[in-house]
């Protein structure tokens, strides 16, 4: 893999001393022996950064494909997240403990806050919790998923350690500008959560013409408009296929004119995951 003019390796990008390899792999629904052995195919395909939660109830798959890789630990970049009914004081700390159980690991690379929903406690009471976490070495990173400007502002304002990642879902299809503004003021990353649409990507006539010139697919094309953005896209799949086909985005650069043309396929109506009672007022 070529590195890029200013000798960068495109595939990791660095935010507040985290480094994170990209594209990620998501693991939400890969579960059973179906979902272990996906995760081993991708290991073996040269993924080292898998995105995992507790709500999804999939980590111990995650833990028994990373254990059987043969890797060692600091090849990897795991990364999981605590479920808002796990926000209270006297859960949270159980909670983390059960995801490094279930993951088979000593520390995470970065813990995230799943959702901003803090019923019975309050957005700056958890990110104390989350930099406990981190004041302990149970993880290297801390960061937030699914906030929006304002509960950014409000999650610096509480934290003593840097905020490395907002992971959020973000695709040709769903304007994130303001999001990503922020998180480039603060010097942080932002994680691109369901990056090709739920296949939308693969079928979109623009992306596909684009695809064309430069012989990749739609899906393709999605993914490396993510990347020139800075962003670290986390796509999910268990088709061994499509991810291999995943990784192959950086031997190809889009043009501005293309970047614009993809942008510009934004929709009011482009969000995709909104769990009922969870989602915030989105900017």
């Amino acid at each position: 893999m070529e590195k890029s003019e200013d000798g960068r390796d495109p595939a990791v990008v660095e935010a507040r001393g985290a480094k994170v390899p990209r594209p990620g792999f998501g693991t939400w629904s890969l579960a059973g022996d179906e979902g272990r052995e996906i995760m081993e195919a991708a290991l073996e395909m040269g993924y080292r950064h898998f995105d995992a939660a507790e709500d999804y109830g999939n980590e111990e798959e995650v833990g028994r494909a990373l254990e059987s890789s043969g890797l060692l630990r600091r090849e990897l970049f795991l990364t999981s997240k605590v479920w808002p009914t796990h926000y209270g004081p006297a859960d949270f700390r159980r909670a983390v403990e059960g995801i490094l159980e279930r993951l088979r690991t000593d520390y995470l690379d970065l813990l995230l806050l799943h959702w901003p929903v803090f019923q019975g406690t309050t957005l700056e009471a958890v990110v104390e919790r989350l930099n406990a976490m981190r004041d302990e070495e149970l993880t290297l990173h801390i960061g937030v998923s699914n906030v929006t400007v304002d509960l950014l502002d409000r999650a610096w304002a509480a934290t003593t350690y840097p905020l490395v990642v907002n992971q959020v879902e973000y695709h040709p299809f769903l304007d994130q500008g303001a999001v990503l503004g922020e998180v480039r003021d603060r010097e942080m990353l932002l994680t691109a959560y369901c990056p090709l649409a739920r296949g939308r990507t693969a079928r979109n006539p623009v992306l596909r013409e684009i695809g064309e010139v430069h012989g990749k697919t739609g899906a393709q094309v999605s993914l490396r408009w993510l990347l020139q953005q800075d962003t670290v896209p986390i796509p999910r799949t268990s088709d061994p296929e499509h991810a291999r086909e995943n990784l192959e985005i950086f031997d190809f650069e889009l043009s501005g004119e293309e970047m614009e043309r993809i942008h510009g396929l934004h929709e009011p109506d482009g969000r995709i995951i909104e769990p009922s009672g969870m989602t915030p007022e989105w900017d």
